[in-house]
């Protein structure tokens, strides 16, 4: 009787919500539990005790309100993006917990032994006993967008760098994609919340079917990847220095990271830590297939098809956006070479072509940065702070767009980008046209009638809008408050870095900031990582209600 009193009326909508969010917390209780095992492995018995409670009350909660709702019906579309907003929101304060507990479980003398091996006297872990900080840590982990609180990466427990890498890697395909293809029941309600995760496209006609064959293939990608950076890093001159198993430690951690464009580090100073051409070239292609739909992976794996990553629109605008913007960078960048670029060993052979040392160095930071940012996955091989306004600016735009829709990107998607460029030359040709004709439009294969162009360019309009004004606004807001040392290009650039999902800073980010901003962030991440309109309709519900 109980039951059938919470999930009546009203309360129904509130049952279906808080079962599928205790769903997603129960998933995210499987991983704390994953990294206990790590956590053994290493013997950092104080970070296996901080999972192992972080987990039980996730667990609790997660378990709890799915068992007590488990007769609320399935969500419908009001339901799915408010489980989106509501459940991403939720992983990322769980998610903290385990930070919070291991910086205050692990005693001054353990962490003092991490810092030793990072260079610093205490470990990075003793930053987040700040609650805010954590938070930060965490949201940025499960949305992919790779600003960090940890001062030195090296100087953490492994489990908490693994605990780092693996939200990343999970929240990169998406949470509520992972539940589905575990938990979910077939039916409408699975497409409901797979769509409120800002996803459209299907492989098969099945959502449930669908999820699993992206996680095929995720993890697929994945074991090549380690593969390739293992081989990387190990004929790297850092990596040579390093023993086996560290050296699959990182190739292991920078592949999740990479793939998922997330751009976590277990390395001081990103990549630029290794100074190596080579590991930049092999992490090209696995931040672009980051970048690319998942469907499309699926039918080039499928027919063993190379042409059909060029037959479709996104992908193919996907290489001409690097091949442009590379050039563009490596201009503006060769154009304005100051200090920051310290001469290298040759990229490509472009020191036999005349380009000097700071030169090849410019054209290579270019080319790896401006892929990082499209691709937003954040890694970081040069010293963006001492860029110019011209360089940073480029890749804050590289930041804004991002790469395919489907895939594990964010920012606006070159999809959106490109209906808004068509729309408007739509609009303009409409002033010639008769009132009474009868139109059409071919955007990437379909016909779309005058109302259908209409409605596509409304909704790519709109929450580009959005997105944009948002962006500005807390750029206004950050230039403001980070201090004299930054300009407006710096705060343009972080918002950016964070709204985006992608990672890249110019040293704005971190345990020093203003209270304000890192709050400001927490919400920049969490909006960009759901495309505005679920954060929208989950405020709407929190004040008004679910009813029309």
């Amino acid at each position: 009787m109980a039951r059938r009193q919470v999930i009546s009326g009203v309360s129904i909508d509130l049952a279906t919500i808080a079962r599928d969010i205790g769903s997603l917390l129960a998933m995210e209780a499987a991983l704390m539990t994953l990294s206990v095992l790590v956590a053994v492995v290493f013997g950092e018995w104080y970070a296996a005790l901080a999972f192992l409670l972080a987990g039980g009350l996730t667990a609790a909660v997660g378990l709890g309100a799915r068992y007590t709702f488990a007769d609320a019906p399935n969500p419908v579309m009001k339901h799915g993006m408010i489980i989106a907003a509501g459940g991403w929101l939720c992983v990322a304060v769980f998610g903290a917990i385990p930070f919070v507990l291991g910086a205050y479980l692990t005693p001054t003398e353990v962490l003092a032994a991490y810092g030793a091996r990072g260079g610093i006297d205490v470990s990075s872990l003793a930053v987040f006993r700040n609650p805010l900080h954590a938070l930060f840590e965490s949201m940025s982990g499960w949305t992919g967008s790779g600003l960090t609180m940890a001062t030195t990466e090296p100087s953490l427990p492994r489990a908490f760098q693994w605990w780092r890498s693996l939200i990343q890697w999970v929240g990169g395909v998406g949470v509520i994609v992972l539940t589905v293809s575990i938990l979910a029941r077939p039916g409408s309600g699975s497409y409901a919340l797979y769509r409120s995760e800002a996803r459209e496209e299907r492989i098969h006609p099945s959502i449930v079917s669908t999820v699993r064959t992206v996680w095929k293939i995720f993890v697929l990608y994945t074991v090549l990847s380690v593969a390739a950076l293992f081989v990387a890093i190990r004929l790297s001159d850092y990596g040579s220095q390093l023993p086996l198993w560290e050296v699959g430690w990182q190739a292991l951690n920078h592949a999740m990271t990479g793939l998922s464009t997330g751009g976590f580090s277990v390395t001081d100073n990103s990549i630029a830590t290794y100074d190596s051409p080579l590991i930049e070239t092999v992490l090209l292609p696995i931040m672009t297939l980051g970048a690319i739909a998942f469907p499309i992976h699926y039918a080039v794996l499928k027919d063993r098809d190379l042409s059909k990553l060029f037959s479709d629109l996104q992908t193919r605008w996907l290489f001409i956006l690097f091949g442009v913007g590379v050039l563009l960078l490596s201009a503006q960048n060769v154009v304005a070479l100051t200090s920051a670029f310290e001469p290298s060993a040759g990229y490509f052979g472009l020191q036999a072509l005349g380009f000097s040392g700071a030169q090849v160095d410019a054209i290579r930071d270019s080319t790896f940065q401006f892929i990082s940012a499209l691709s937003c996955t954040g890694f970081q091989s040069a010293p963006i702070g001492g860029w110019g306004a011209g360089g940073k600016l480029i890749v804050a735009a590289a930041m804004t767009l991002g790469g395919a829709a489907g895939s594990t990107v964010g920012g606006i998607k070159i999809i959106r980008a490109y209906t808004i460029g068509r729309g408007i030359t739509w609009q303009f040709s409409r002033v010639f046209l008769p009132s009474n004709a009868v139109v059409s439009l071919n955007m990437d294969g379909r016909r779309l009638s005058r109302d259908e162009m209409d409605r596509e360019f409304s909704e790519a309009a709109m929450v580009s809008l959005l997105w944009i004004g948002l962006l500005c606004a807390s750029s206004l807001l950050l230039v403001n408050l980070a201090g004299p040392d930054f300009t407006y290009a710096d705060a343009l650039f972080e918002v950016a870095s964070a709204q985006g999902n992608v990672g890249l800073s110019t040293g704005i980010t971190g345990p020093d900031m203003p209270v304000v901003a890192e709050a400001m962030f927490l919400l920049n991440m969490w909006v960009g990582r759901l495309e505005i309109i679920p954060i929208l309709v989950f405020a709407r519900g929190v004040l008004y209600g679910l009813e029309p």
